[in-house]
C-alpha cells in the first residue's frame, strides 16, 4: 500500500509510534477510521494514531508517504470518491432527462400550434357554411334491409 520514500528520510519517533502512525495511515487510506471523521488530513492522521501533532511532525519518513500518497491519490476517501462517481452519474442521467424533456416539449408546442391551426381552420368552414345561402344540407334517409319486389 504505503512504503517508503525517500531512503535518507529518518523517523525520530519510537518505533510504535511509526507503527501507530501507519496504522492509522492504512486505516484512513482504506476507508474505515476508528476515531476520527475519515477525512485525508494530518490532523486526522495523528487523532488516528493517538498521537501528538509535535511528535507526528517528528515522523519525517511517514509523513512524506502520506503526502506522496496524497499527490497520487487525492484527498478524496474511497466513501467520498464512490459519492463523486454517483454524483457524475446522476448529474449525466439529469443532462439525458432534460435534453427529453426539452425534446418532448418543442413537439407538444408544435402540436398545439397545429392543433390550434385546424380549429381556426375549421370555424372558418363552419361560418363559411352558415352564410352561404344557397347551400343546404339535406339529410338523408336511414338505411334499412332492402325490401324485394
Amino acid at each position: 500500500m504505503i512504503g517508503p520514500v525517500d531512503a535518507d528520510l529518518k523517523d525520530q519517533v519510537s518505533p510504535k509510534t511509526a507503527a501507530a502512525l501507519r496504522a492509522a495511515m492504512t486505516r484512513l487510506v482504506e476507508g474505515r477510521p476508528q476515531r476520527t471523521d475519515g477525512r485525508l488530513t494530518k490532523e486526522n492522521l495523528y487523532k488516528e494514531a493517538q498521537v501528538s501533532r509535535a511528535t507526528m511532525n517528528r515522523a519525517h519518513a511517514i509523513l512524506a508517504e502520506w503526502d506522496a500518497y496524497l499527490a497520487a491519490h487525492g484527498k478524496a476517501t474511497p466513501g467520498e470518491a464512490r459519492r463523486d462517481v454517483t454524483i457524475a452519474d446522476l448529474k449525466e442521467r439529469l443532462t439525458k432527462k432534460t435534453q427529453e424533456c426539452t425534446l418532448l416539449e418543442n413537439k407538444l408546442k408544435a402540436a398545439h400550434t397545429a392543433i390550434a391551426a385546424l380549429f381556426h381552420d375549421n370555424e372558418a368552414l363552419r361560418q363559411q357554411i352558415g352564410n352561404d345561402v344557397s347551400s343546404t344540407v339535406t339529410p338523408m334517409r336511414p338505411r334499412g334491409p332492402r325490401r324485394r319486389r
